[in-house]
Protein backbone atom coordinates (compact mmCIF):
# COMPACT_ATOMS: atom_id res chain seq x y z
CA UNK A 1 0.00 0.00 0.00
CA UNK A 2 1.30 3.45 -1.01
CA UNK A 3 0.55 6.72 0.27
CA UNK A 4 1.00 9.74 -1.50
CA UNK A 5 0.81 13.49 -0.31
CA UNK A 6 -0.63 16.46 -2.42
CA UNK A 7 0.26 20.31 -2.24
CA UNK A 8 -2.53 21.06 0.18
CA UNK A 9 -1.56 19.28 3.38
CA UNK A 10 -4.23 16.53 4.44
CA UNK A 11 -5.32 14.75 1.90
CA UNK A 12 -3.88 11.90 0.75
CA UNK A 13 -3.78 8.93 -2.11
CA UNK A 14 -3.74 5.75 -1.12
CA UNK A 15 -2.84 3.17 -4.20
CA UNK A 16 -3.58 -0.58 -2.45
CA UNK A 17 -1.18 -2.99 -4.10
CA UNK A 18 -2.71 -5.77 -6.25
CA UNK A 19 -1.31 -9.31 -6.36
CA UNK A 20 -2.65 -10.69 -9.82
CA UNK A 21 -2.67 -14.29 -11.33
CA UNK A 22 -4.85 -15.92 -13.48
CA UNK A 23 -7.68 -15.81 -11.55
CA UNK A 24 -7.88 -12.37 -11.11
CA UNK A 25 -6.16 -9.79 -7.99
CA UNK A 26 -5.97 -9.79 -4.36
CA UNK A 27 -5.56 -6.15 -2.66
CA UNK A 28 -5.22 -5.17 0.90
CA UNK A 29 -7.44 -1.92 0.87
CA UNK A 30 -7.21 -0.80 4.26
CA UNK A 31 -5.00 -1.63 7.17
CA UNK A 32 -5.41 0.65 9.96
CA UNK A 33 -1.69 0.17 11.16
CA UNK A 34 -0.65 1.82 7.99
CA UNK A 35 -3.52 4.37 7.64
CA UNK A 36 -2.53 5.76 11.33
CA UNK A 37 0.67 5.91 10.10
CA UNK A 38 0.05 8.13 7.15
CA UNK A 39 -3.12 10.00 8.40
CA UNK A 40 -2.82 9.95 11.98
CA UNK A 41 -5.21 7.92 14.13
CA UNK A 42 -8.73 7.53 12.61
CA UNK A 43 -11.51 5.55 13.47
CA UNK A 44 -13.88 4.86 10.82
CA UNK A 45 -17.29 4.17 12.12
CA UNK A 46 -19.76 4.23 9.04
CA UNK A 47 -19.29 3.27 5.24
CA UNK A 48 -21.63 4.67 2.38
CA UNK A 49 -22.33 3.86 -1.11
CA UNK A 50 -24.03 5.46 -4.00
CA UNK A 51 -24.62 4.31 -7.51
CA UNK A 52 -25.03 7.11 -10.26
CA UNK A 53 -26.44 5.77 -12.92
CA UNK A 54 -25.50 8.86 -15.42
CA UNK A 55 -22.33 9.65 -16.79
CA UNK A 56 -21.62 13.59 -15.43
CA UNK A 57 -22.85 13.03 -12.26
CA UNK A 58 -21.93 15.07 -9.69
CA UNK A 59 -22.24 15.01 -6.06
CA UNK A 60 -21.01 17.71 -3.66
CA UNK A 61 -19.40 19.53 -2.77
CA UNK A 62 -20.78 18.17 1.15
CA UNK A 63 -18.99 18.26 4.43
CA UNK A 64 -20.18 18.07 8.21
CA UNK A 65 -19.31 20.48 11.07
CA UNK A 66 -18.30 19.47 14.35
CA UNK A 67 -19.35 17.67 16.67
CA UNK A 68 -19.89 15.41 13.93
CA UNK A 69 -17.31 16.85 11.48
CA UNK A 70 -16.14 13.88 8.84
CA UNK A 71 -12.90 12.39 7.42
CA UNK A 72 -13.83 10.32 4.25
CA UNK A 73 -11.91 7.43 3.10
CA UNK A 74 -12.85 7.20 -0.74
CA UNK A 75 -13.01 4.51 -3.48
CA UNK A 76 -14.71 3.96 -6.35
CA UNK A 77 -15.22 0.46 -6.56
CA UNK A 78 -17.45 0.11 -10.56
CA UNK A 79 -16.97 2.40 -12.96
CA UNK A 80 -14.49 5.94 -12.44
CA UNK A 81 -14.97 9.54 -10.56
CA UNK A 82 -13.48 13.07 -10.93
CA UNK A 83 -12.69 13.26 -7.19
CA UNK A 84 -11.59 16.47 -5.44
CA UNK A 85 -11.23 17.73 -1.56
CA UNK A 86 -11.62 21.60 -0.83
CA UNK A 87 -9.59 22.65 2.27
CA UNK A 88 -12.10 24.94 3.82
CA UNK A 89 -9.81 25.38 6.92
CA UNK A 90 -10.35 29.16 6.92
CA UNK A 91 -7.05 29.44 8.75
CA UNK A 92 -5.14 27.73 6.26
CA UNK A 93 -2.51 29.03 3.47
CA UNK A 94 -4.23 26.87 1.36
CA UNK A 95 -7.64 27.94 1.59
CA UNK A 96 -9.83 27.22 -0.98
CA UNK A 97 -7.61 25.49 -2.90
CA UNK A 98 -8.52 22.05 -4.26
CA UNK A 99 -6.98 18.68 -4.85
CA UNK A 100 -8.37 16.17 -6.95
CA UNK A 101 -8.03 12.21 -8.12
CA UNK A 102 -9.03 9.91 -10.78
CA UNK A 103 -10.20 6.50 -8.86
CA UNK A 104 -11.42 3.88 -10.73
CA UNK A 105 -12.26 -0.06 -10.11
CA UNK A 106 -9.63 -0.40 -12.57
CA UNK A 107 -6.92 1.46 -10.58
CA UNK A 108 -8.01 0.87 -7.49
CA UNK A 109 -6.98 3.95 -6.21
CA UNK A 110 -8.74 5.60 -2.70
CA UNK A 111 -8.61 9.39 -1.46
CA UNK A 112 -8.53 10.43 2.15
CA UNK A 113 -10.03 13.43 2.57
CA UNK A 114 -10.05 14.81 6.15
CA UNK A 115 -12.31 16.47 8.18
CA UNK A 116 -11.78 20.58 7.10
CA UNK A 117 -12.10 19.59 3.30
CA UNK A 118 -15.13 19.51 1.37
CA UNK A 119 -15.69 16.54 -0.82
CA UNK A 120 -17.21 16.02 -4.37
CA UNK A 121 -17.09 13.88 -7.30
CA UNK A 122 -17.90 13.53 -10.89
CA UNK A 123 -18.43 10.56 -12.69
CA UNK A 124 -16.51 9.45 -15.49
CA UNK A 125 -18.96 6.58 -17.11
CA UNK A 126 -22.35 5.02 -16.28
CA UNK A 127 -23.43 3.34 -13.20
CA UNK A 128 -20.47 4.30 -11.18
CA UNK A 129 -20.49 2.69 -7.71
CA UNK A 130 -18.74 4.62 -4.53
CA UNK A 131 -17.88 3.68 -1.63
CA UNK A 132 -16.55 5.70 1.20
CA UNK A 133 -15.76 5.00 4.98
CA UNK A 134 -16.26 8.46 7.51
CA UNK A 135 -14.82 9.13 10.99
CA UNK A 136 -18.45 10.19 12.28
CA UNK A 137 -22.01 9.26 12.08
CA UNK A 138 -24.16 10.97 9.88
CA UNK A 139 -25.78 13.97 11.21
CA UNK A 140 -28.76 16.06 9.13
CA UNK A 141 -28.46 18.96 11.52
CA UNK A 142 -24.20 19.25 10.93
CA UNK A 143 -24.67 18.56 7.14
CA UNK A 144 -23.34 21.19 4.82
CA UNK A 145 -22.00 21.99 1.54
CA UNK A 146 -20.68 24.38 -1.24
CA UNK A 147 -21.47 25.08 -4.45
CA UNK A 148 -19.68 23.23 -7.32
CA UNK A 149 -19.28 25.28 -9.63
CA UNK A 150 -18.03 28.42 -7.20
CA UNK A 151 -15.50 30.78 -9.37
CA UNK A 152 -13.71 31.27 -6.29
CA UNK A 153 -12.46 27.69 -5.95
CA UNK A 154 -12.42 27.24 -9.70
CA UNK A 155 -12.41 23.24 -9.75
CA UNK A 156 -11.35 22.20 -13.53
CA UNK A 157 -14.59 19.59 -13.70
CA UNK A 158 -14.10 17.17 -16.68
CA UNK A 159 -16.07 18.14 -19.70
CA UNK A 160 -18.91 15.46 -18.91
CA UNK A 161 -19.70 17.53 -15.81
CA UNK A 162 -23.82 18.10 -16.26
CA UNK A 163 -25.35 20.69 -13.46
CA UNK A 164 -28.60 18.64 -14.31
CA UNK A 165 -27.57 15.56 -12.49
CA UNK A 166 -27.28 18.04 -9.13
CA UNK A 167 -29.31 17.20 -6.04
CA UNK A 168 -32.16 19.77 -4.85
CA UNK A 169 -29.95 19.93 -1.65
CA UNK A 170 -26.47 20.77 -4.46
CA UNK A 171 -28.07 23.31 -6.60
CA UNK A 172 -28.25 25.45 -3.05
CA UNK A 173 -25.42 25.72 -2.01
CA UNK A 174 -23.57 28.77 -0.89
CA UNK A 175 -19.95 29.89 -2.15
CA UNK A 176 -16.93 29.58 -0.17
CA UNK A 177 -17.23 33.44 0.40
CA UNK A 178 -20.70 32.53 2.45
CA UNK A 179 -18.96 30.29 4.81
CA UNK A 180 -19.09 30.54 8.71
CA UNK A 181 -15.58 29.84 9.68
CA UNK A 182 -15.92 26.58 11.60
CA UNK A 183 -12.82 24.71 10.60
CA UNK A 184 -8.92 25.64 10.96
CA UNK A 185 -5.39 24.21 10.69
CA UNK A 186 -4.86 23.97 14.33
CA UNK A 187 -8.21 21.43 14.95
Amino acid sequence: MEFRTFSIAGPIAIMPVRHGDARGYFSEIFRADRFAAAAGPIELVQENQSLSAQVGTIRGLHFQIPPAAQGKLVRCVAGAIFDVAIDIRHDSPTFGQWVSAELSADNGQQLWVPAGFAHGFCTLVPDTVVAYKVSSYYSPECDRGVAWDDPDIAIDWPSVADAATLSGKDRVQPRLADLAPVFSVKD
